[in-house]
């Protein structure tokens, strides 16, 4: 293959093959930490007369208050023109806004830009999503993370990567894997090789490039092994628990050792005490520092998970008069379990980062870019890049009428 060395990693790209761009949502109010408040500012929208709407829904060239548009696959979103809409606010959904920060989404394609609808096709039980960061030369921190709701692929960075979903049709069907790979891995290790076995050792094991997020794949049937157990302890980690919530040995959890303020306006951390000082009164330890340095494309996680919501207590940033400014009056208690929900995560993944260093350091017996081309699985076919045909139900289109896809 022209400008790869034989003993250069593949690319994720070759190994999940189909990705996608990240979400572009052309107005921030409907999205936000807080699904009541998107709530209340959909009602303020459909209760003002229709000049004022327009203000408040902040039109684009992609999306006005008389776009005619499709519903977003899985969801019962209107797709009659905002300008006559006057019904309730569509439930707000979970989304991954970052790495790390979980937030919440009106999911109507009305409001949205660009909302990749392959995405949402094939979201929900049974997925997992690859997030791409982008490539930042020198920064720290992973170069993959893993979700089980939806990413929109923001970067802190401002360096969009790709999503990468685990399968290419609903309820977990068809893996997003170049065909061949998972059989070729299969013979070469002598044990069965899953879409999640993979995708647990490029949590383990990717690392960022200028050329994209490159894999190193052992011929190694003991260090695959490995890999994969210490990619799942990831993986489970990335995904809050999978159904355990995760928590640090007793002596090192977190905890709230003087409440927060209502409205928390500064954060700091001081490193010999191990806390973490919320406002001018609200103090959380023990903290490891490891917790509290760790970063994301060069950003701090923790900074900027406070950040968003710092700006979106009431008393922010946001304009007054515009949807943005429909916020909480304090921060809510279910933001703080989020912090320290937050805090262990973050210090568990930290833990971890001696084994993935001694994993790299043991990858001696490799499968080659050269090899996985003579075996047939590079080069991928351009079917592979491209969603699959999904579409075993009826979606509503502009106006009521069907999509026809």
């Amino acid at each position: 293959m022209p400008g790869v060395t034989h003993d250069e990693a593949p690319l994720l790209a070759d190994l999940m093959p189909w990705s996608v761009a990240p979400l572009r949502p052309g107005r921030g109010w409907p999205m936000g930490p807080d699904a009541a408040s998107l709530k209340s500012r959909w009602a303020a929208l459909v209760r003002a007369r229709e000049s004022e709407r327009e203000a408040l829904f902040r039109p684009s060239r992609s999306r006005t208050l008389h776009t005619a548009v499709a519903q977003l696959p899985g969801h019962q979103g209107g797709t009659a023109r905002l300008a006559r809409e006057g019904g309730p606010c569509p439930e707000p959904v979970r989304i991954l806004h970052g790495p790390f920060d979980e937030q919440w989404l009106i999911p109507d394609h009305r409001l949205i830009d660009v909302a990749r609808p392959e995405l949402w096709r094939v979201a929900g039980a049974g997925q997992l999503f690859a997030v791409e960061q982008g490539y930042v030369p020198g920064a720290a921190g992973p170069v993959v993370l893993a979700s089980a709701v939806l990413p929109d692929g923001h970067s802190p960075a401002g360096r969009p990567g790709r999503i990468r979903p685990l399968f290419r049709r609903p309820g977990g069907l068809e893996p997003n894997v170049a065909p061949g790979l998972l059989g070729h891995l299969s013979a070469v290790l002598r044990q069965d090789v899953t879409a999640r076995a993979l995708l647990a050792w490029v949590l383990a094991t990717a690392s960022g490039s200028a050329a994209g997020c490159r894999v190193p794949l052992t011929a190694d049937a003991g260090l695959w092994a490995r890999g994969v157990g210490l990619g799942e302890r990831l993986l489970r980690l990335h995904l809050r628990g999978d159904g355990e919530r995760p928590k640090l040995p007793g002596g090192h959890r977190p905890y709230v050792r003087a409440p927060l303020p209502a409205r928390p306006g500064s954060l700091s951390y001081d490193a010999e005490e191990r806390v973490l000082r919320v406002g001018e009164e609200g103090v959380i330890s023990p903290v490891p520092s490891e917790a509290w340095e760790f970063e994301v494309s060069g950003v701090r996680v923790i900074e900027r998970w406070f950040t968003a919501r710092a700006a979106g207590v009431a008393g922010g940033d946001a304009q007054p008069g515009t949807l943005e400014a429909i916020r909480p009056a304090v921060w809510p208690q279910a933001w703080t379990s989020e912090l320290l929900e937050l805090i262990t995560v973050l210090a568990l993944i930290a833990e971890l980062k001696p084994q993935r260093r001694e994993l790299a350091s043991g990858m001696e017996r490799r499968i080659t870019v050269d090899e996985l081309g003579g075996a047939g699985v590079l080069p991928v076919p351009g079917g592979a890049r491209r969603p699959a045909s999904v579409l075993d139900h009826r979606e509503e289109g502009p106006e009521g009428q069907f999509a026809l896809i």
